[in-house]
């Protein structure tokens, strides 16, 4: 997070008007939700929830703070994060809507629609349930992004397993470590991954992972079959994903669970210390998922949404498996990396699939700034990107001159960008402009969202003037954050 005073020279902002007719429309709205939080806190988050979540047992207990600060949200409601994201989008017309549009390393464009993906998560939640996994499991995932990672996510969650993806890039040591401490039973992993151009391998990093100390539980391996590349197999632990769904029912009744039943653990990188396992529930989890995909991306049903995360980082848990599904949003997904075959693939791709909302990393902005002021072909300039109303950074603060970069050549002067704060921890956005309502200012992420009580105070706790740094605090809990493990 950063801020920048009015009056210093990174301050000057392009005159980007606020999007019209936006979820949040105006400061007044949005002043107004902040003063609804303020007014009656739990009133204001109950509401929330009954609005953008559908419950199979309506909650009565709001928040319960008994044993503060271990806050538990909803607690006595039920639902399921499939169903919410699934089954919702069938019975509200989007059955026919393209809910992921997956663009391989190689170019390779596939389509799947609401039912179809209804239908995919539903058959490999019947074959896990064959093979014993059930709720309050385990299962640890590690593939390469593709529709099979949100199917394999959203079948977990429909039978209430918890998963815990990890990413593609991390060694056996690093997946043996989240395996033993999270008690995984199960993994669902590929034969390969492919990457710019090249294949990387999965399932024998697994197999290095499961023949260290301490995985004896781990009693299935699911592959989905990527590439056809040679792998290490062991017989009657290991099974072919597409083995597994043929034959199952294309329904799944799903497990309804506690609003508190934890729906994943993600762990941080481990760069300060041991791996931390970050525990979230499923329903302050979701709902917060949702908000944010309709207050800070104003999403609405013609949108085409981009987020470029992988699905092993909070982030594309939240803004690619479940925040757009939970919306009803068409999305796009990449395998590869943004200077395979060359540096305007990021460009290529808004202009092929007429991409509207943008969700990006600064240090890969930055990045593709070198080589678009060095090759014309590659510079975003080159491209039609006139379908983009919307561009977001997430990641790490964005430094104006790349903001300016951003907002100038990618969003042509007129897309409000979007740069959001949040963490692991947090599960969504936490303080970021809004499209329709907020001034925005290069190198700043603007203000609170409503519901999120924000505040620097000093070592002391005491809060300190506009302009002097000092410590971040949430003062009020809400429903998204992290669960105690």
């Amino acid at each position: 997070m950063s801020t920048i005073e009015p009056g210093h020279p990174d301050a000057a902002a392009l005159e980007i008007p606020p999007v019209s007719h936006a979820t949040i429309d105006g400061m007044d709205a949005y002043h107004r939700l902040v003063a609804e939080a303020e007014h009656d806190h739990q009133a204001f988050w109950a509401r929330l929830a009954r609005e953008h979540l559908a419950w199979r047992k309506p909650f009565t207990s709001v928040l319960n703070d008994t044993h503060a600060p271990f806050y538990r949200w909803f607690e006595d409601g039920e639902l399921n994060a499939s169903y919410n994201c699934l089954d919702r989008n069938l019975a509200n017309g989007n059955a026919e809507k393209t809910a992921i549009v997956f663009e391989a390393d190689g170019g390779e464009v596939s389509r799947i629609t609401y039912q179809a993906l209804y239908h995919r998560v539903c058959r490999l939640a019947n074959a896990l349930r064959a093979r014993g996994i059930k709720k309050g499991d385990r299962v640890v995932i590690y593939l390469p992004m593709s529709i099979e990672g949100v199917v394999a996510m959203q079948a977990c969650a429909r039978i209430g397993a918890t998963h815990s993806v990890v990413f593609g890039g991390f060694s056996a040591k690093s997946l043996h470590e989240r395996m033993t401490d999270v008690g995984a039973i199960a993994v669902i992993t590929a034969d390969e991954q492919v990457r710019g151009g090249k294949t990387l391998p999965l399932k024998t990093i697994v197999d290095e992972a499961l023949a260290m100390d301490g995985t004896d539980a781990v009693r299935t391996v699911v592959v989905y079959q990527r590439t056809g590349g040679q792998i290490p197999w062991v017989a009657g632990r290991d099974a072919w994903l597409h083995e597994l769904e043929q034959g199952q029912p294309d329904t799944c009744e799903p497990e309804w669970v506690s609003a508190e039943h934890p729906l994943f653990v993600l762990y941080t990188s481990g760069s300060t210390g041991a791996p931390k396992g970050v525990q979230h529930s499923t329903g302050g989890y979701l709902l917060w998922a949702a908000v944010t995909m309709k207050w800070t991306f104003d999403i609405k049903p013609d949108d085409v949404f981009w987020c470029t995360a992988d699905i092993g980082w909070i982030t594309g848990h939240t803004y690619i498996c479940y925040g757009p599904t939970a919306v009803g949003a068409t999305q796009v997904m990449f395998e590869g990396v943004p200077t395979y075959p060359n540096a305007g693939r990021f460009w290529d791709m808004i202009q092929r699939h007429r991409v509207s909302i943008f969700y990006t990393a600064p240090t890969a902005i930055r990045s593709l700034i070198k080589t678009a002021e060095a090759d014309e072909a590659v510079h975003p300039r080159s491209f039609d990107l006139g379908s983009l109303r919307l561009l977001g950074t997430v990641g790490e603060p964005i430094n104006p001159s790349a903001w300016r970069w951003y907002a100038e050549h990618v969003g042509g002067s007129r897309c409000p960008v979007l740069d959001t704060f949040w963490q692991t921890e947090t599960g969504g956005h936490m303080i970021s402009p809004l499209p329709g309502a907020s001034r925005l200012v290069p190198g700043s992420c603007t203000l609170p969202l409503p519901g999120i009580d924000a505040a620097i105070v000093d070592e002391a706790g005491n809060e300190v003037p506009n302009g002097q740094g000092g410590v971040l605090v949430i003062r009020k809990p809400w429903p998204q954050r992290l669960l105690s493990r």
